[in-house]
């Protein structure tokens, strides 16, 4: 047994792990499972979506090997244990790139695929169901599924956004996007509040890719820095940083009373101070957390919890300016705080999180049942408005709310594997 936590540090779990790297023999090591099992990749979800407390793990990070390639049109076939990093580092030059990225490389792209991941441009490209061509699924009876959106598209449905619920997820193929350099055209653009925030989204959305904002929650109007950017033409020597690792978890969150507001205060002036265009390369645009390894370890021995939500965008300006009220009455708050839109297009996947509207995403240090009260606060307000929270980044949603939120759910039930399970799925749905 080895215990084993998601990236929030919740919880640290006893787990049976056995570890898969020949793609042509996953079948074995399923078969010989006598517990529920479920795939585990990075374990970079938040919450206990990647956890099966007492049961199997199957962790896939050996299956990590490029399968094919087509220079031409960027098809892309690899295992499922491929990290999105290093598919950035290996094609990038080449001239393709990953068509949507989240806030880290460092997730393979079964992850991705089970959580379909969105990033900074879903208004023009979607999540990253939208860019799969083709998954091979492995079932724990031994049956093999593959699908795609023409290819048992019910089956590819579950499994996009299907938090691992359908198989494992063993080979994908994926359409990659075309790219000039490896560098953004990018600009930063301060604001006051959240009207100014959607006015800025909605004329970013015709000429710019790339759109995303920082809040600052403990500010009563909504004020923050907007970023947007697009592909460069250009290309400059890259300079490498170096990374820097948080060496152990200490026994109180750096993040508190005394360190937020001052923070908060520092980052808006000085982002607002160097505002305008910039030129990027994209590790720093796409995953500017990822050079500071270890950094969940900031939030102190108990972890914490991050609280992203979608509304609808017809009630989102009013929406979330109430969640920033709650927070302010809270005497909480989040430096880690990210505000974007979502296009106006419905996800491939049944379970999918994105969908038109407006996210905002939050971090906030485990202080017990204060943080809970100030979460549940925040889901009343998302229940209200018939939003829905994201799966990879929950630890404690009520079933109301998941099943207000995800309304596919008795048709994505399904296409279940009987033989998989998770700490989400069995607080969640049950089983």
């Amino acid at each position: 047994m080895v215990k084993v936590s998601s990236w929030g540090q919740l919880d640290h779990s006893e787990h049976h792990v056995s570890y898969l790297s020949n793609r042509d023999d996953v079948a074995s090591q399923l078969a010989n499972t006598s517990s529920h099992g479920l795939a585990h990749g990075m374990g970079r979800s938040y919450g206990d979506v990647c956890l099966n407390p007492n049961g199997q793990l199957w962790n896939t990070t050996g299956l990590n090997r490029f399968i094919s390639f087509d220079e031409n049109t960027g098809l892309l076939s690899c295992e499922a244990g491929v990290l999105l990093r290093d598919i950035q580092q290996l094609f990038i030059p080449r001239g393709w790139i990953l068509p949507v990225t989240p806030g880290t490389q460092l997730i393979t792209v079964g992850g991705a695929v089970a959580n379909d991941v969105h990033g900074k441009n879903h208004h023009v490209l979607g999540s990253f169901g939208d860019h799969i061509q083709k998954i091979k699924l492995l079932r724990t009876d031994g049956s093999i599924i593959n699908c795609g959106p023409e290819l048992e598209p019910e089956w590819f449905a579950a499994t996009v956004g299907g938090f691992g619920l359908t198989g494992v997820i063993v080979e994908v193929e994926l359409q990659l996007h075309s790219v000039p350099s490896a560098w953004i055209d990018a600009e930063n653009i301060p604001y006051d509040n959240l009207t100014e925030f959607f006015q800025l989204a909605d004329d970013s959305e015709k000429d710019w890719e790339y759109t995303v904002s920082w809040i600052d929650c403990l500010s009563k109007q909504g004020r923050g820095i907007f970023m947007r950017g697009n592909a460069s033409e250009t290309s400059e020597p890259v300079v490498q940083s170096k990374k820097i690792t948080v060496p152990f978890a200490p026994p109180i969150s750096l993040v508190n009373k005394l360190t937020l507001k001052p923070f908060n205060m520092a980052y808006y002036h000085k982002q607002k101070y160097w505002a305008g265009k910039q030129h990027v390369h994209y590790e720093p645009f796409f995953y500017p957390l990822d050079k500071l390894l270890k950094w969940n370890r900031i939030y102190g021995s108990k972890g914490f919890y991050q609280y992203q939500s979608v509304i609808p965008r017809h009630v989102g300006a009013d929406a979330v300016q109430e969640m920033l009220n709650q927070i302010s009455r809270s005497g909480e708050g989040s430096f880690l705080a990210v505000l974007k839109t979502f296009g106006n297009r419905e996800a491939v996947g049944m379970m999918s999180f994105p969908q038109p509207g407006v996210t905002l995403a939050l971090d906030f240090p485990n202080k017990g049942k204060k943080t809970i009260k100030l979460l549940g606060n925040l889901d009343a307000i998302v229940r209200e408005a018939k939003g829905r929270i994201y799966l990879a980044k929950d630890a404690r949603m009520p079933r109301d709310l998941f099943e207000a939120g995800y309304p596919s759910l008795d048709t994505f039930l399904q296409y279940r594997d009987s033989g998989i399970s998770s700490a989400l799925s069995r607080r969640l749905i049950g089983s």
